[in-house]
C-alpha cells in the first residue's frame, strides 16, 4: 500500500481552503502529507507542489479537490499527469469527479473514458483562467473610464520643494543639492521639477483665460 497525498491549491492569501482541506481528512490523508499553495494556476512552479512531488513512490496515491485546483493551463494539465501516472507511476484521484480516479477502470475503455473526460475539464479550466482575465482586464477598463486611479498614490512634494526648486532654477544651487534638501533623489527631484513647472504653466494659462 502507497502513501495517500493530498494537494490544496488556492489563488490568494485570502482565500479559504477549509473546504479541501477537509475533503483531504475525509478520505484519511494525514496532516503530514496535506501540501497547499496559495499560488495561481497558471503553471506548476510551485513550491510545495514541487515538495510534494519529489516525496511521490510508485503506488502512491494524490487526492485533489477537482481539476483546476491542480492547475488551468490545458497543455500543463495534460503534461504533469502523465509525469505523475505513467513517470513515477502514483494514482490521482479528483474527488468532484469520479471518473478521474486512476484506480478505476485501468482497462483500455476506462483509461479512453478517462483521458476524453481528463482533456475537457483541463480545457475548461483553462478556458475559465481566460474569461478570469478578460472579466479583470474589462473591470479595469470601465473603472479606469470612470476615473478610478490604479497604484500607489503619488508621494507629496516635501514642504520646502517650492523653496528649493526656485533656488536650484535661479542658480543658486546644484541640482544635488536641491534634491538632497529635499530628501529625494537628484533624478525624482528633477521629473518633479518638470511636473511642478508644468502644472504652473498650465494653471497661469487657465487664470489667463478666466
Amino acid at each position: 500500500m502507497g502513501i495517500s497525498y493530498g494537494y490544496i491549491r488556492v489563488s490568494s492569501v485570502d482565500q479559504n481552503e477549509d473546504r479541501q482541506r477537509i475533503a483531504m481528512r475525509s478520505k484519511g490523508v494525514p496532516e503530514r502529507c496535506i501540501y497547499m499553495d496559495k499560488q495561481s494556476g497558471k503553471d506548476f512552479e510551485r513550491p510545495n507542489y514541487k515538495r510534494m512531488v519529489k516525496k511521490f513512490r510508485r503506488g502512491d496515491l494524490l487526492y485533489v479537490m477537482s481539476i483546476d485546483r491542480l492547475g488551468r493551463s490545458y497543455k500543463e494539465i495534460q503534461r504533469q499527469w502523465q509525469i505523475l501516472t505513467k513517470g513515477i507511476g502514483i494514482d490521482i484521484c479528483v474527488l468532484d469527479m469520479p471518473l478521474l480516479d486512476t484506480r478505476q477502470g485501468k482497462d483500455l475503455m476506462g483509461t479512453f473514458i478517462a483521458d476524453i473526460v481528463l482533456q475537457i475539464l483541463s480545457f475548461v479550466a483553462e478556458n475559465e483562467r481566460a474569461n478570469i482575465r478578460r472579466r479583470q482586464a474589462e473591470g479595469i477598463a470601465a473603472a479606469k473610464a470612470r476615473g478610478v486611479r490604479f497604484g500607489r498614490p503619488p508621494r507629496a512634494l516635501p514642504d520646502n520643494f517650492g523653496e528649493m526648486h526656485q533656488a536650484w532654477r535661479a542658480k543658486k544651487i546644484t541640482l544635488e543639492q536641491a534634491a538632497r534638501a529635499c530628501g529625494l533623489p537628484a533624478g525624482t527631484f528633477y521629473a518633479k521639477s518638470v511636473k511642478f513647472e508644468r502644472e504652473e504653466e498650465q494653471d497661469n494659462m487657465l487664470g489667463g483665460v478666466w
